[in-house]
């Protein structure tokens, strides 16, 4: 079997037919995070996101040994499981018989909705079965393993495969390709990476912003070797631990056709940024603009990278108040990234430089353009305007109705107040002559003292996401940004199931029919 880069660069031989035209160029896509329960389910190889065996406590059990890629190596009388789907709504899922293959000798069993059809060596077929919930929960456990040669390589494909050059239509059978080669899923190995479903759905947004996919929240990457790499077991993993490598999200840009807005670890040193750009650089179609980003809201204290520019700004002396020292620590530090970038580039033409500011305090706006004058160096100024309503006011809701009386009225975060904000930034922002964007942006409704769906309000919450009126809040605010002079407005996020911390997704699963999706409905009219 070949090593995964070796397919990897074979798959970027294939001459893909271009989708067709994006939604409007003024309408992007956040991606999510490389974890078991994304319902955008962007691989064929649905393993590729699985949870890692050592991080799982269900199944994994006694002392595992790992290799560099964290597959099992050895046993040592204990099991490793993993769970590779999880709460996944299961008409999000291609029907059909799963394919698990991979190398080594042992016995592979599995766990809830994944039931064995036949086992034989290296190669098992599973079906899957939804619970009463309506939803795939899918596990495996290496039972035995051959520490000579152990159990490794694992995939799970979905059934079918696609045509030679349409990665976009998922077919059943060779007969469906009119004469042309038939790809099978189960047996292309890293020739066929993407979703059929998934490449349709991302096909329609001309913007794809990766933070969430390359992992970098919370994340303390710092050299070019501590990347995610194509041979790693999985993606998939904890904050700070999983990230899908830069190559795969190169290749999904390539495969769209659309820009791609790449975020960079708070710690990565200056090797990192050169050889991350160089990569870009030689393999990102000419046509396609790269935007880029140092870390992710760094403004915001509940993450890492926050702490950690405030710190670096503090040792530097940037500042005696400390949100403000880590703030110009960060224009710095963007200033440096883009410096390189732009060294790699040989010119500007290709690349869109970012930064991100606090959407809820504009005082913060000019604190960042003017720090190392990096204004001068700067493109796109980005900020995240989502509407929603105090902790307080949501546990006083009973009804859909309250929802959108509080979204739609005057309160501090309702949708009249964000329009108002925006206008502040584009003030702040006028005399340094750079564009407005958003990173990040539409509904924010969570409240976090909960822990389930079902705790009030989060029954109501996923009603509002789901009402008509959802759509005609979506579309007031992305119209008032283009208003303002909003030039990109990066969607958040990517098909995702609804939870207790949130309902992010533009969809609550990668197929969802548009009939019951106001928010994707919304984008589509822009």
């Amino acid at each position: 079997m070949l090593k995964l880069n070796h397919l990897f660069a074979t798959l970027c031989l294939f001459s893909f037919s271009l989708p067709a035209a994006a939604i409007t160029p003024y309408v992007g896509i956040n991606t999510n995070e490389a974890v078991h329960f994304d319902a955008s389910l962007p691989f064929a190889d649905v393993f590729r996101t699985a949870e890692p065996f050592r991080e799982n406590k269900e199944f994994t059990k006694g002392k595992i040994s790992y290799d560099a890629n964290g597959w099992v190596s050895n046993l040592n009388g204990g099991q490793a499981g993993t769970w590779f789907l999880r709460w996944i709504p299961a008409a999000a899922l291609p029907q059909g018989n799963y394919t698990v293959s991979y190398e080594g000798n042992g016995k592979i069993s599995y766990r809830e909705s994944a039931t064995p059809v036949s086992q034989a060596p290296g190669r098992d077929i599973i079906s899957l079965k939804p619970n009463a919930e309506g939803e795939i929960s899918a596990g495996l456990v290496i039972e035995q393993s051959d520490p000579k040669n152990p159990i490794r390589n694992i995939r799970v494909t979905m059934p079918g495969g696609i045509c030679e050059n349409n990665p976009y239509q998922r077919v059943n059978a060779g007969g469906q390709c009119g004469g042309g080669q038939y790809i099978a899923f189960a047996d292309a190995g890293a020739k066929v990476l993407f979703n059929p479903d998934y490449l349709n759905f991302m096909k329609q947004f001309r913007t794809i912003r990766f933070m969430n996919m390359s992992g970098i929240t919370r994340n303390e990457l710092q050299t070019w070797a501590q990347r995610p790499h194509l041979q790693e077991a999985t993606w998939g993993g904890r904050e700070g631990e999983r990230g899908v490598p830069l190559e795969v999200m190169v290749q999904l840009a390539n495969t769209l056709n659309a820009n791609a807005w790449f975020n960079l670890p708070h710690r990565a040193d200056d090797d990192f940024v050169r050889q991350y750009a160089q990569y870009v650089s030689s393999n990102l179609r000419p046509n396609l603009k790269a935007y880029v980003e140092y870390t992710n809201e760094a403004w915001n204290s509940v993450f890492s990278q926050a702490q950690y520019v405030i710190k670096m700004g503090q040792q530097a002396r940037l500042d005696a108040v400390p949100l403000n020292a880590g703030l110009k620590y960060y224009a710095q530090r963007s200033k440096e990234v883009f410096s390189i970038w732009e060294q790699v580039f040989g010119n500007r033409q290709r690349l869109v430089r970012v930064l991100s500011g606090w959407a809820g305090n504009p005082a913060t706006t000019p604190v960042i353009l003017k720090a190392a004058e990096v204004y001068k160096s700067t493109d796109l100024f980005a900020i995240a305007p989502y509407f929603y309503a105090d902790q307080s006011s949501l546990m006083r809701v009973s009804s859909v109705d309250d929802i959108f009386s509080l979204v739609n009225g005057n309160q501090a975060y309702s949708i009249k107040q964000t329009l108002r904000l925006i206008d502040q930034h584009m003030m702040l922002l006028e005399p340094y002559g750079v564009s407005l964007g958003a990173y990040e942006g539409g509904q924010h409704l969570v409240h976090y003292g909960t822990k389930s769906k079902k705790d009030h309000p989060n029954p109501i919450l996923i009603e509002a996401n789901r009402d008509p009126r959802m759509e005609t809040a979506y579309i007031e605010l992305l119209d008032g940004f283009r208003k303002a002079g909003g030039r990109l407005f990066m969607a958040f996020s990517s098909p995702r199931a609804n939870a207790f911390y949130g309902c992010w997704g533009i969809k609550e699963y990668i197929t969802q029919p548009s009939s019951e999706t106001p928010k994707f409905r919304a984008l589509t009219r822009f």
